[in-house]
């Protein structure tokens, strides 16, 4: 019995000391890589803060969950940049009792941090596998207000409409029309513009009335806008 427990608590330390590490990395990189260039909307950072993005990430690479830069997370799809993430749920603005809809689901990660903040989230992917496997996660982890849905993003989910929020996580050459169709009167979206493969402009779309404003924020670079064919 003693040789077992033994045994037991050398296979236990190293996952303990593992989890302190990815805890301390996870308040590094929100100190020094979000707060420091200027969120500081409270909501985002506690959530950056409470989601585990490692778990979020292929197993092998988990250790650099935490590194200041998207990630490869299989499909040709990547995990955005943390900063990204919290820069784009920061600009939405989001609250308690918002509704949000994210076009891109890939890792789930984005939807994680939403759903921290707001009451619900519905987010489309087109990549089933994908899809699938953040479902699995986000479901795993208990996040019961995120709704996973395969598809093409490029017409949102009508049904659910109109949305406090949209949070797009793909390259669109143009911004799609359903989508500025089911954004919510006073609602905010956010988006990146530009040809595949190059760099593009994450803008920021906001709908008054019938009256919408757009912003040019910043040169981004993210994957394609998929569509079905």
């Amino acid at each position: 019995m003693k040789t077992i427990a033994f045994i037991a608590i050398i296979i236990l330390i190293p996952s303990l000391v593992k989890a302190q590490d990815f805890d301390r990395l996870r308040e590094n990189m929100v100190r020094r890589q979000i707060a420091n260039r200027g969120i500081d909307h409270e909501p985002t950072l506690e959530a950056m803060r409470n989601v585990e993005r490692h778990l979020f990430v292929p197993r092998a690479q988990q250790r650099r969950a935490y590194d200041d830069g998207p990630m490869p997370i299989g499909y040709g799809q990547t995990i955005s940049q943390p900063y990204i993430v919290a820069y784009m749920t920061q600009l939405v603005n989001p609250g308690p009792d918002d509704r949000v809809l994210e076009i891109g689901a890939g890792s789930g990660y984005q939807a994680a941090v939403l759903a921290e903040i707001v009451e619900k989230v519905y987010t489309i992917e087109i990549i089933p596998e994908l899809g699938n496997q953040a479902s699995k996660v986000l479901k795993d982890l208990g996040y019961e207000n995120v709704e996973v849905i395969t598809g093409d993003g490029y017409f949102g989910h009508e049904e659910m409409a109109p949305f406090d929020a949209i949070v797009v996580t793909a390259a669109a050459e143009y911004i799609p029309p359903p989508l500025i169709a089911q954004l919510k009167d006073g609602g905010k979206m956010v988006i990146p513009v530009g040809s595949p493969f190059l760099v593009q402009t994450l803008m920021l779309v906001e709908k008054e009335g019938d009256r919408i404003t757009t912003t040019n924020l910043m040169p981004v670079r993210f994957v394609p806008f998929t569509r079905r064919n």
